[in-house]
């Protein structure tokens, strides 16, 4: 692409991860939208190509219909800008629905934890991700599938070493080369793809999590899985994505998380033993959440035990595409089972797992960022202001360079424990670097 300024890459990578890998693509969706919608618009590759390099900032209001009907997002959700509101306010025409304020509705992909508005990635980027989605007609069927598994390994392995921004782009290629072929692939190869696009998609759903972005963005990512993985007869691995949706949902909601856990677990299906764990791990931090009794918290962890005993051992090094959860190991168990007792009230017993378990050599840096987080607030409420500052920081030297979401989330609500104590220069240094990182 010529323009590298003002690039609308939000909007591109919306449409590779539908399967329009070319502006042409795009404009004949558009077409055929508006024609379902009964609208005359139809757009040329001049005008798409303007919306993705940022020299149109706002479509027509004809426009504005049809891209929301055609990707299901408000507009500011795929990268355009609204025009300054008129000072004057007005009444809105007959039939037309009053817009929300600016400060409602524009969002930047990087919200919450990570205030900075940096977009995943840049046209570079995005041009490699463009070329992987076309370089993949290269392969026969069977290569086809081969090659792309390799490529979803290598995107998640770079997603626990340099976090959420790096791997999408990968990920998203792949993701656009399966939703591409599999229409015209053999019935036998059309089932590996989609098994395998079951497995991309919940990496694309975690990764936007990681990467802060909308709710929306994860559960279309999630929705997909499920679909993908009910079309190919994949229960246990539609259960997996339950239990993902489970470990996304807002701590604020705890019922949601329990009920979806349990599903799970419980639903027409049987989870292989080491996602199976993970599970009532899950259940148990949203019991402790609700307020369960510690002993029935206890209890589900006892199982979880079980259901991991009863795993076969992990003969080499786990990868996306592998044995479901194969990355599922005792130590994550362990410290797992210490952020259900933090959320128990019992921070001491889970700062000994955290302290026990985080000792061993076994986390990719994305885990260990998120658990030493969570071992900080377990500190921080035991009344220990500075090792709990000194632990933060160091997962903070971890999560800052490649913007670990979750674990940055972890280590503002940390900050906040933390505040009766701002006297503290580990404590006033801990501030003041989470200060930095998000203007």
């Amino acid at each position: 692409m010529a323009q590298h300024h003002l690039a609308n890459e939000t909007l591109v990578s919306a449409r590779i991860a539908r399967g329009w890998l070319t502006q042409e693509d795009f404009a004949e969706a558009y077409y055929a939208k508006a024609q379902q919608m009964h609208e005359q618009a139809r757009i040329s590759v001049r005008q798409v190509r303007r919306w993705e390099s940022g020299v149109t900032t706002w479509p027509n209001r004809d426009a504005r219909r049809v891209l929301q009907a055609l990707f299901g997002l408000p507009l500011e959700d795929l990268g355009f800008i609204r025009p300054p509101r008129p000072t004057g306010r007005r009444t809105a025409a007959p039939g037309e629905p009053m817009e929300l304020e600016d400060d409602v509705r524009r969002r930047t992909f990087l919200g919450g934890a990570l205030a900075a508005s940096v977009p995943l990635f840049d046209l570079d980027t995005l041009e490699h991700l463009t070329a992987a989605a076309h370089d993949a007609r290269r392969y026969s069927d069977h290569e086809l599938v081969t090659h792309l598994s390799g490529a979803l390994d290598e995107a998640a392995r770079s997603d626990g070493r340099t976090g959420p921004h790096q791997a999408l782009p990968a990920t998203l290629g792949v993701l656009a080369a399966i939703n591409s072929t599999a229409r015209e692939a053999r019935p036998e190869v059309r089932r590996s793809l989609l098994n395998l696009g079951a497995r991309a998609a919940e990496l694309a759903a975690w990764l936007h999590k990681d990467g802060g972005a909308p709710d929306h963005e994860t559960a279309y990512w999630h929705q997909q899985s499920k679909e993908w993985a009910t079309l190919t007869g994949d229960g246990a691995m539609h259960a997996y994505v339950l239990l993902r949706q489970a470990q996304a949902t807002d701590r604020r909601d705890p019922a949601r998380m329990l009920d979806l856990a349990r599903a799970a677990t419980g639903g027409p299906w049987t989870l292989p033993p080491r996602p199976r764990a993970e599970a009532l791990q899950q259940e148990a931090r949203a019991l402790a959440m609700t307020g369960a009794p510690i002993g029935e918290i206890d209890r589900i962890l006892d199982r979880a035990q079980d259901a991991l005993g009863q795993a076969a051992p992990v003969t080499g090094p786990a990868t996306c595409t592998g044995p479901l959860g194969d990355s599922y190991t005792t130590e994550r168990l362990m410290v797992q089972s210490a952020i259900c007792y933090r959320e128990a009230g019992q921070p001491g017993r889970a700062a000994g797992l955290f302290q026990r378990h985080l000792a061993t050599d076994t986390f990719a840096p994305r885990d260990r960022a998120f658990f030493t987080a969570h071992l900080a607030g377990a500190l921080a409420a035991v009344g220990e202001p500075d090792e709990a500052a000194a632990a933060a920081l160091l997962a903070l030297n971890l999560a800052a360079s490649a913007r670990f979401g979750q674990a940055l989330a972890e280590l503002h609500r940390t900050a906040s424990q933390l505040k009766s104590h701002h006297n503290r220069p580990a404590v006033q240094e801990l501030h003041q670097r989470l200060a930095t990182l998000a203007a």
